[in-house]
């Protein structure tokens, strides 16, 4: 099966047929667990971010299609929500989710943080890297409520993308929303990994 990651898209080639993914799934997923522990990023007490990739998406999409069963009409469609979130070899994309379980609080939550996307960016160095929401649908309602997953791209610099490689200085992961302020230290291991996704 052809993989183009290097060309930083899925086709309809790279698709298996549901026979055929079923046959490598345990193994496949046993990878996506792997790779997820060095792209995750807990950021405060309720948001967890997931760096996408090639891997990531191609993944995903065996996953909505292998749940829904809709064919290539759906596949169509899965390719064109998830293909904007391959890195494009200057970039980081990322799945940002507001993880709350209890309904209460979530609703709460998500009432205060309207616009949240507007303040989340990556720093290297100290330097900034805004995150730019994937232009898919607004996440914020006029009433200030924001919605629970979001999905971002941070455009780099050649100077930012050669500061992030060399490992020197503070990798981080900011949200400075004045109702959910939070930064996380991004560690080596994760940096080292999405290093991989520049071209």
């Amino acid at each position: 099966m052809n993989m183009p990651r290097q060309q930083r898209i899925i086709t309809a080639e790279d698709i298996m047929d549901l026979g055929t993914f079923e046959t490598i799934r345990a193994e496949k997923r046993q990878e996506n667990l792997v790779r997820k522990r060095f792209r995750r990023l807990s950021v405060g007490p309720h948001v967890t971010v997931h760096f996408e990739n090639w891997d990531t998406m191609w993944w995903q999409i065996h996953e909505m299609l292998r749940i829904e069963k809709g064919g290539e009409e759906q596949l169509k469609d899965e390719l064109a929500a998830y293909n904007p979130m391959i890195p494009n070899g200057s970039d980081l994309t990322c799945t940002l989710m507001f993880e709350i379980d209890d309904p209460k609080i979530r609703a709460r939550v998500l009432g205060q943080i309207g616009g949240v996307e507007d303040h989340i960016f990556l720093s290297i160095d100290g330097e900034k890297i805004a995150g730019v929401p994937e232009g898919d649908v607004e996440r914020s309602t006029p009433e200030g409520k924001a919605s629970s997953v979001h999905f971002l791209h941070f455009p780099f610099t050649d100077a930012q993308i050669s500061a992030w490689k060399s490992g020197e200085g503070q990798a981080m992961f900011h949200i400075d929303h004045p109702n959910y302020g939070h930064i996380a230290l991004i560690n080596d291991e994760v940096r080292r990994e999405l290093a991989g996704d520049f071209a």
